[in-house]
């Protein structure tokens, strides 16, 4: 049976503020609790106004102690941008707080340009191609075979998973026997491709037998399908700001917004929203289903945030109710 989860951005709302976002992600992840999904993710981000997610651990933290049994974790966590005996200590924390609940998200591309990189100390292309040994080295960490111990994070046991968006972290995944995410949300192009060459090459691990895929989706489900469309829009606006290099605070829905666009930027919605489930809770729950049966995946994180926090929660609700 397929598990259903939860990507959030800890949105930024236009006109908001942190607060008002760190406690939207925390109903969510209480709604998504109440709904039966198997896990809640945050993604790492950094120097963008409308993301609020930026230190990852510590927004799951304030998650961990306002839930009870769902899974928390990183959707991911960049590891390019930190030292693996850091994240080794922060997802120690995590593990030894909140035990048995834990996962620990990594990708490999620091999305950064030249400021962020000088912030953040780090000559991020080359911390890039060392990704590979990183990961390793932060589960040889965990497991005390290094001759620093990190405290806490010695004997630490999150579920690692590795990200991707293209073929490199299905081939590292499976060389890992690790759980494959891939976030077909925003970068559907390689996903049937990279799938395939993950179940083909993986490898048992210690913490896995079998391969195991989680694919990413867009949701906006309303009571009717222009509902749903308007609904997506402050979505759609966000993907809109960040091509043209202007990203913001998250924008309130615009009735119309996509056949307002140019050409060339609606091809580009298209393009980059073919993994979406946009419509009334039947026409969603077809989408998802179709998806499902197209990937074979284990499992499905849904994407997709509102301008209106309660929007999202009850988007999520009228999908998975209509799933059955």
């Amino acid at each position: 049976m397929t598990a259903f989860s939860v990507l959030d951005l800890v949105p930024v709302r236009e006109g908001g503020t942190l607060a008002e976002a760190f406690e939207a992600a925390t109903l969510l992840a209480q709604a998504a609790e109440r709904l039966g999904c198997a896990r809640y993710w945050v993604a790492e981000h950094h120097a963008m106004e409308g993301i609020a997610g930026g230190a990852t651990s510590v927004v799951l933290a304030h998650i961990g102690n306002a839930t009870d049994t769902i899974r928390i974790g990183s959707g991911g966590i960049m590891l390019p941008n930190h030292t693996p005996f850091q994240i080794a200590e922060q997802f120690g924390t995590l593990d030894a707080l909140f035990p048995g609940r834990i996962d620990l998200g990594l990708g490999r591309a620091p999305g950064a340009g030249p400021e962020l990189q000088r912030a953040l100390r780090k000559d991020l292309n080359r911390a890039a191609e060392m990704f590979p040994q990183d990961v390793v080295e932060l589960q040889a960490l965990m497991r005390g075979d290094t001759t620093i111990h990190p405290t806490p994070g010695l004997g630490a046991k999150p579920e690692f998973w590795m990200l991707g968006s293209s073929l490199f972290g299905a081939q590292l995944a499976a060389r890992l026997g690790l759980p494959y995410a891939f976030a077909s949300h925003f970068a559907p192009d390689h996903l049937d491709a990279a799938l395939e060459i993950y179940r083909r090459d993986f490898e048992p691990s210690d913490q896995l037998d079998a391969p195991y895929v989680m694919a990413a989706m867009n949701l906006f489900c309303a009571e009717t399908e222009e509902e749903a469309e308007t609904l997506s829009t402050s979505q759609l606006q966000a993907f809109v700001a960040l091509r043209t290099g202007s990203p913001a605070k998250l924008k309130p829905p615009v009735a119309g917004y996509r056949e307002s666009l140019p050409a060339p930027a609606q091809a580009m919605l298209a393009h980059i929203g073919q993994a979406s489930a946009v419509g009334t809770p039947g026409q969603c729950a077809d989408t998802i289903r179709s998806f499902i049966a197209r990937t074979g995946a284990d499992e499905i994180i849904f994407a997709g945030p509102t301008f209106d926090p309660q929007e999202r929660m009850d988007s999520l609700s009228r999908a998975l109710s209509a799933l059955g």
